[in-house]
């Protein structure tokens, strides 16, 4: 594990290459590039806003606000999953010739997801300066939210990259899956609209407690839920070292699969 360790550090140049690489190839061919990494979760909140908040007439003040606060950062953990589930299978001609640890690939993914996310926190602000929204001292929180969040999809990534290389099937059911835990996760509701016998789904829902996290310490004035972000932390730890174990122990099957 120490010497796979080692060796992911090693190749710490063609996982930054590989960031890099991923950044200019999402917009590259578009007409706007590098401006729809603040346009596209722009127009994430106008839709839903026109869906729930006009169409259905729900929401309440500042509901804009709450709209962008949750969507950012779902946004981050939709694509980080549809992304790496086929990072493994996206580079198979390079991992057939060269030999280098293959949790590299789904690990690049995470993070270019991680930058996007950043310039989504510029529209975020740009929210709260327009619905003269201001946070309080707890915002001093919000780089334990990104870590744990980014603990959490590193955990998740590792995971979807390696098992998508064995079972194709699995990103076609991605889609679906990913669209139940959106519905399931207080994004464009409040969980407090629950009634109580399904209240626990948000209690247990790690994509909640994130999300909740990140409203409580911007809109709300409030310390997150330092319990519910600790389980999640320390879990994906845990998780996330087995899986790179697991990397190590069983890389080459991965190549014999691709």
């Amino acid at each position: 594990m120490r010497k796979y360790l080692s060796e992911i550090l090693k190749r710490k140049d063609l996982l930054i290459y590989l960031v890099k690489s991923g950044l200019k190839a999402e917009n590259r061919n578009s007409y706007l590039g590098y401006f729809w990494w603040l346009l596209d979760p722009l127009l994430n909140v106008v839709v839903y806003y026109f869906l729930v908040g006009i169409v259905l007439g729900r929401g309440g003040e500042d509901f804009a606000v709450f709209l962008v606060i949750g969507l950012v950062p779902w946004r981050w953990i939709n694509t980080t999953i549809n992304t790496s589930a086929k990072s493994i299978t996206k580079y198979s001609s390079i991992i057939n010739q060269v030999n280098l640890p293959k949790s590299i690939f789904p690990l690049s993914f995470t993070f270019t997801q991680l930058f996007n996310f950043i310039f989504g926190l510029v529209v975020v602000g740009i929210f709260l300066i327009a619905f003269q929204v201001m946070p309080g001292w707890q915002i001093v929180y919000l780089p334990i939210i990104i870590v744990v969040q980014l603990l959490f999809l590193i955990t998740v990534s590792l995971f979807l990259g390696y098992i998508t290389v064995f079972v194709r099937d699995i990103d076609n059911v991605l889609t679906h899956t990913v669209r139940v835990f959106f519905y399931a996760s207080p994004i464009i509701w409040e969980g407090g609209r629950l009634p109580d016998e399904y209240s626990w789904i948000v209690d247990i829902n790690p994509i909640a407690i994130i999300i909740n996290s990140y409203r409580d310490i911007i809109m709300y004035h409030q310390s997150p839920d330092f319990l519910g972000l600790s389980i999640i932390g320390i879990v994906s730890i845990v998780l996330g070292g087995y899986m790179l174990y697991h990397y190590s122990r069983n890389e080459h099957k991965i190549i014999k699969a691709l």
